[in-house]
């Protein structure tokens, strides 16, 4: 057993870093609520065309990233994201009949990539979902969710939120002429898997991550000359929204998303303090996407964020309650410590209970587990219907009727 080890690329999420976690889902999933956010979760693992229709065939994240297998005769895949999923569960649970809908969610998602700091092949997401809204008010309400969240969780002053538009769909049909007449100029410096996109989905070039394909990608063509009135008119609506909310941001128009659905509004959340891994939250408009998968045509913006990138941006995470610590005096004690501290329980203290030791012992534990307080029955004690409370901070004790315990101890909550 000794030798058994995680599977690379995965680890155990222990109590210090659980704690970490746990902060951010907590405090997303308050703050989202503010803005009319409900939770809700998909399956782990879908059918895996789910991924295949919105993902693309040729995409890096099907061809090389998802752990798909098959059981039974169906092709399943661990989600490698989240959006298609929601989508999924808006289209065949008959939701968009109650349209506009607006989802939290948090949860693992699994990729198979090379394991980085904040990147691991089992990694944790939390995201929002606006579906059935077209005008530009949703988009700059998801980042002012987004940029909330992050405020909340300590880390909004150190990042940076970069936006671009992608246009509309006409914008879109002048852009990929563009973009296909560019990279066909340069088609013999590009990768075996770019060249076989060109024809097919030659936007999916943008999002390469080949080195020779973003020198090339570094000077195609911009979006910005290919916008329509109407694009430019929802882009600058967008701008002007976060502007009115006092949300900072910088124009990137090399920011791109490479799928067909994707429309309009791109943002980033970006930090240097990760490294290479700069997003700790990205997201867009999706407008095409339940119509990919066989729905009617449905508008969509949303976020996602890194849960283990945010994790490791936190400087302040609220430390867990300091117990009171039971410690029995002798057999005499044992039963009834037992009984005390399932009472405190009960009235909402955090209660450890030493399994075994003499007072010295169990003492020296509560310390190691940063005990406010001690509670010693012992004989005598009991005797009296009593307890000594000991303040473990100052070490002053003092001897409290048992029936006054649970008063004396508030002041240690």
């Amino acid at each position: 057993m000794s030798s058994l080890q995680p599977v690379r690329g995965t680890h155990d999420i222990l109590p210090e870093e659980m704690r970490r976690h746990r902060h951010v889902a907590e405090v997303a999933r308050r703050t989202v609520a503010l803005y009319g956010f409900h939770e809700m979760a998909t399956p782990i693992f879908e059918f895996t065309d789910v991924f295949k229709r919105t993902l693309g065939d040729t995409s890096d994240i099907v061809t090389k990233e998802m752990y798909s297998f098959e059981r039974g005769g169906d092709f399943l895949t661990l989600r490698p994201e989240n959006t298609a999923g929601v989508a999924r569960a808006v289209i065949s649970g008959g939701l968009l009949q109650h349209a506009p809908l607006k989802y939290f969610y948090y949860g693992p998602m699994f990729r198979y990539e090379r394991p980085q700091k904040g990147r691991l092949r089992q990694f944790h997401q939390i995201g929002i979902e606006t579906i059935g809204v077209a005008e530009p008010l949703a988009d700059v309400e998801s980042i002012a969710t987004g940029a909330r969240v992050l405020d909340a969780l300590g880390v909004l002053s150190r990042t940076t939120l970069e936006i671009n538009t992608l246009g509309d769909g006409e914008s879109r049909n002048v852009y990929r002429a563009r973009l296909v007449d560019y990279l066909k100029r340069h088609e013999a410096g590009l990768s075996e898997d770019s060249r076989r996109r060109l024809e097919r989905n030659p936007l999916r070039i943008l999002d390469s991550k080949d080195e020779g394909d973003r020198r090339i990608v570094a000077d195609a063509p911009l979006f910005d000359d290919s916008l329509t009135d109407a694009a430019r008119d929802f882009f600058r609506t967008v701008c002007d929204g976060l502007t009115r909310l006092g949300i900072a941001f910088t124009r990137n128009q090399r920011l791109v998303r490479g799928l067909d659905y994707y429309c309009h509004t791109a943002f980033e959340f970006t930090t240097t303090e990760l490294g290479a891994q700069s997003a700790v939250m990205a997201g867009g408009r999706y407008d095409g996407l339940i119509e990919q998968m066989g729905g009617p045509s449905t508008p969509g913006v949303g976020w996602a964020a890194g849960v283990e990138r945010l994790a490791l941006l936190l400087r302040d995470v609220p430390l867990p309650p300091r117990p009171v610590a039971i410690v029995p005096v002798g057999a005499e004690g044992e039963g009834v410590a037992q009984t005390l501290a399932e009472q405190l329980r009960r009235a909402g203290f955090a209660v450890e209970l030493g399994y075994r030791g003499n007072v010295s012992r169990r003492l020296k534990a509560a310390n190691k587990l940063n005990a406010r307080a001690a509670v010693l029955i012992g004989e005598d004690e009991l005797k009296r219907n009593a307890a000594t409370v000991r303040d473990l901070d100052s070490g002053e004790q003092a001897e409290v009727p048992l029936e006054a315990l649970k008063d004396r101890l508030a002041q240690f909550r």
